[in-house]
C-alpha cells in the first residue's frame, strides 16, 4: 500500500505541497457528508484543494480513509482522488484534516455505467495477498463504516469473517431494539450463517460502502470512487450494497456480470450483506431503519 504524508499543521501541509509561502485565498463550505466537514480551498495562484476536517481526536477517520483510497488506487483499475496528505492543526480544540485532489464537475463520458462496471469487476479480480497478512479476508487494520469502527480482523473463511466482524458487532450494538423472539432469530441466523453465505471463488478488494453517493464523476468524465470502507471479502457484498439505496442502472449490472458472473443464490445472500449496512444505519441514526432490519431477520 502507498504511504500517505502526515503534517503537523495545515500551513505546513500547503507549504510542503505547493511551495513556501503558499496561502489560502478563499474557503468555501461543501455540503454532503454526515460525519466530516468538507471545504474547497482556493490557493493564491488559483489552484483548488479539497479538504475534509473533523476534531483532532478523529484523525483516524482520515488515516483509515487514506489506506482505503490507496488500496483501490493500487489496483490500477479505477480512479480515486489523489491523496495530498493528512494531519492535525492546533493544540486543544484543534482539528484533523485530509487533503485531496479537487474534482471539478464534468459531464459523464459515453458508456459511463458500463465502463464503471467493468472497472469495478476488474478491481474485484486483482490479487489481494498484500492487503491481508494473516488470512484471506479482512484487512491489516481496522477502519470505519460511517462514524462507527469497522473491525477487519483477518480470517481464512469469508462466512466466519462476515459473521464475526460484520453482523455480530452490529447486532450487539443494536440489542436494545429487539424483542425476545427476534433475539432468538438473530442467534439462529448467526449460528447457521454457513447455510446462507458461500465462500467466494477468490478474495476481492471491496470498496465496502458502495452506494451512489460514493461514486462521482472524475476529472476525466469517468466514474471515480470516494469514501471507502475498504476490506477484502466477497465481491458480491459490494454489488449488494449498490442495490440497497435505489440501485444503479441495469446496464451496470449487465456489464459487470459479463466479466464476473454472480454465484447462484446471490439474490438470497444480498439481504444478508445489506443487513450489515441497515444495522449500521440503525446504530448511527435510530429506529427508522428497524422495520427493514426486522423484515430481513424474520424472513431469513
Amino acid at each position: 500500500m502507498n504511504t500517505t504524508q502526515h503534517f503537523t499543521s495545515l500551513t505546513n501541509a500547503l507549504c510542503s505541497l505547493f511551495g513556501e509561502g503558499t496561502k489560502i485565498k478563499s474557503t468555501s463550505r461543501i455540503s454532503g457528508g454526515d460525519i466530516n466537514e468538507a471545504y474547497g480551498l482556493t490557493l493564491e495562484g488559483g489552484k483548488s484543494v479539497f479538504m475534509k476536517s473533523n476534531t483532532k481526536e478523529n484523525l483516524s477517520f482520515f488515516t483509515a480513509e487514506a489506506v482505503g483510497l490507496n488500496a483501490i488506487s493500487g489496483t490500477k483499475t479505477i480512479n480515486t482522488p489523489h491523496i495530498l496528505g493528512v494531519g492535525t492543526d492546533g493544540d486543544r480544540g484543534g482539528y484533523s484534516f485530509l487533503l485531496l485532489e479537487f474534482i471539478s464537475a464534468k459531464s459523464r463520458n459515453a458508456n459511463y455505467w458500463e465502463d464503471f462496471a467493468r472497472q469495478l469487476a476488474n478491481m474485484h479480480r486483482v490479487p489481494t495477498a498484500g492487503l491481508v497478512l494473516n488470512g484471506k479476508y479482512g484487512l491489516n487494520c481496522d477502519n470505519y463504516i460511517g462514524r462507527r469502527r469497522q473491525v477487519n480482523t483477518e480470517h481464512e473463511s469469508w462466512t466466519v469473517f462476515f459473521r464475526d466482524c460484520r453482523l455480530e458487532p452490529q447486532f450487539k450494538a443494536a440489542a436494545r431494539y429487539f424483542e425476545k423472539d427476534d433475539l432468538k432469530r438473530i442467534v439462529s441466523l448467526l449460528d447457521h450463517i454457513d447455510d446462507i453465505l458461500v465462500e467466494p471463488e477468490y478474495p476481492s478488494l471491496l470498496h465496502g460502502d458502495l452506494w451512489a453517493g460514493n461514486v462521482i464523476t472524475g476529472n476525466d468524465g469517468r466514474a471515480w470512487l470516494i469514501d471507502p470502507a475498504a476490506y477484502v471479502g466477497h465481491a458480491e457484498a459490494d454489488i449488494a450494497m449498490t442495490e440497497l439505496f435505489g440501485g444503479f442502472p441495469p446496464v451496470f449490472y449487465d456489464a459487470y456480470k459479463e466479466i464476473t458472473p454472480l454465484q447462484p443464490g446471490y439474490e438470497r445472500r444480498r439481504d444478508i450483506y445489506n443487513l450489515y449496512h441497515l444495522l449500521n444505519h440503525l446504530n448511527m441514526f435510530g429506529r427508522m431503519y428497524l422495520p427493514d432490519v426486522k423484515r430481513i431477520v424474520r424472513r431469513i
